[in-house]
C-alpha cells in the first residue's frame, strides 16, 4: 500500500523539474555592493576559507541544505551523491524531513548516510509541528541515530503546511515542546525555516527554548508554497498567491544582528554563488545553505555535485581575495566591507 508521506517526496521533485519558477531567483543579495580592494596586500593562495561548525572543521562555510528523503531509488541516489560530495569537499550536509522513515520503514536507507560521509557535519531533520501530532523524543533520537547526525533540525514551515492539501497546521504551544526536546536530546537542536525566514520574535522564542543555532532560510530561492500549489486538486491559487511571502534572506540576517552574540545563524534561501556566500558571512552567517543548484547534479552523480561545490569554493575564495580578507573571521560581521545597499 502506497505511503502518502513517501509519495510526496517524489511529487515535490517532479514539481521542481516541471516548473523552473519554483526557484524564485529573486537575487536579493545583488542589492548589496561590496568594497573592492585593488591592492589587497594578499596572495590568492594565502586565503584560508576554513571554518568550524558543531565542533567540526569545514573546508569553507557551505551547508548542502535539506532536500529530500524517502523510499525511492531517485531519492536514495540524490542523498547518497550529496553525502559523498559533502565528505569529499569537506562541507556540511542536512537531510530532508525524516518523518517519512516512521511511516515507510524502507525510507531509512535514504537517511543512512554516515557510511558515505564518515567525518563531516551531518544534520537530521524533523518538522517541529510534528511534536503536536505524536512525534517526540524517541523519534528524534531515532532520526539522529539513523543518520549518525551531529545535530537535528526542527523545521518550521507554517506556510507550506497551510498550502499543502494534507497539511498539519496546529502550530500552537510548540515552544515548550521544542524546549523539552532540546534539553533531552544529546545533540544540538537547530531551528530552521524552509523559505519564508525567521523573525526576531521567532529567534526570541527559540533562545528562550534553549536553541543556539538558527537557519534563517529566507525567501528568494525555492518556494515550497509554489511547489505545494502543484499538488492541490481544488483549483485554488493559494500557493501562487503566497509564493514570494516572507523575509528576504539578507534582511533576515540584518534582523538577527542583535542576537549574534547569543546564537549562530545559517543563511539559506536564494544563495546561488560564492559572492552571495561572502555577503552572507559579512552579514553574520556562520554557515551558508544552498540546495536548488545542487539538486540536478545530485540526480546525475557525486562528481557532478563536487564540480558545483568546487565552483562555489573558487567564487567564495576569489571574493575574499578581492575584499582583502585572508580568513573567514576577517569576513564575519565586517560591515565595513559593505559599500552600499541598493
Amino acid at each position: 500500500m502506497s505511503d502518502p508521506t513517501n509519495d510526496r517526496k517524489i511529487e515535490h521533485i517532479r514539481a521542481i523539474e516541471r516548473d523552473p519558477s519554483t526557484d524564485r531567483e529573486q537575487r536579493y543579495f545583488d542589492r548589496y555592493h561590496l568594497l573592492h580592494r585593488a591592492l589587497p596586500e594578499l596572495a590568492l593562495d594565502e586565503i584560508d576559507t576554513q571554518t568550524t561548525f558543531l565542533n567540526k572543521k569545514l573546508s569553507f562555510p557551505l551547508l548542502i541544505s535539506s532536500m529530500t528523503g524517502g523510499d525511492h531509488e531517485l531519492v536514495n541516489t540524490i542523498n547518497r551523491n550529496l553525502a559523498i560530495a559533502a565528505e569529499a569537499t569537506g562541507v556540511a550536509m542536512a537531510v530532508g524531513s525524516q518523518r517519512v522513515m516512521f511511516t515507510s520503514p524502507d525510507a531509512r536507507e535514504s537517511f543512512s548516510l554516515r557510511q558515505y560521509a564518515p567525518s563531516t557535519v551531518l544534520i537530521g531533520n524533523i518538522g517541529a509541528v510534528q511534536l503536536n501530532y505524536g512525534m517526540g523524543l524517541e523519534q528524534a533520537k531515532e532520526a539522529v541515530q539513523c543518520l549518525g547526525g551531529d545535530g537535528l533540525y526542527l523545521h518550521l514551515n507554517p506556510l507550506q503546511e497551510a498550502v499543502q492539501p494534507e497539511g498539519d497546521t496546529d502550530f500552537s504551544n510548540l515552544q515548550q515542546k521544542i524546549a523539552a526536546l532540546a534539553k533531552a536530546l544529546d545533540v544540538p537542536v537547530l531551528l530552521k525555516e524552509v523559505g519564508s525566514g525567521l523573525s526576531p520574535a521567532d529567534i526570541e522564542l527559540g533562545l528562550s527554548a534553549g536553541i543556539r543555532h538558527f537557519d534563517l532560510a529566507g525567501t528568494g530561492g525555492t518556494s515550497w508554497s509554489r511547489i505545494e500549489h502543484h499538488r492541490r486538486k481544488d483549483g485554488s491559487d493559494l500557493g501562487l498567491c503566497f509564493q514570494d511571502w516572507g523575509i528576504p534572506t539578507p534582511k533576515a540576517l540584518q534582523l538577527a544582528e542583535p542576537y549574534q552574540d547569543r546564537a549562530a545563524f545559517i543563511a539559506s534561501g536564494g544563495l546561488r554563488d560564492g559572492i552571495d556566500m561572502a555577503k552572507s558571512v559579512i552579514l553574520g552567517a556562520s554557515l551558508c545553505g544552498i540546495a536548488a543548484p545542487l539538486l540536478k547534479p545530485a540526480m546525475e552523480s557525486a562528481d557532478a555535485v563536487i564540480t558545483e561545490i568546487e565552483r562555489m569554493r573558487r567564487e567564495f575564495t576569489t571574493a575574499m581575495f578581492l575584499l582583502g580578507a585572508q580568513n573567514v573571521p576577517a569576513l564575519f560581521r565586517n560591515r565595513a566591507l559593505i559599500l552600499e545597499e541598493c
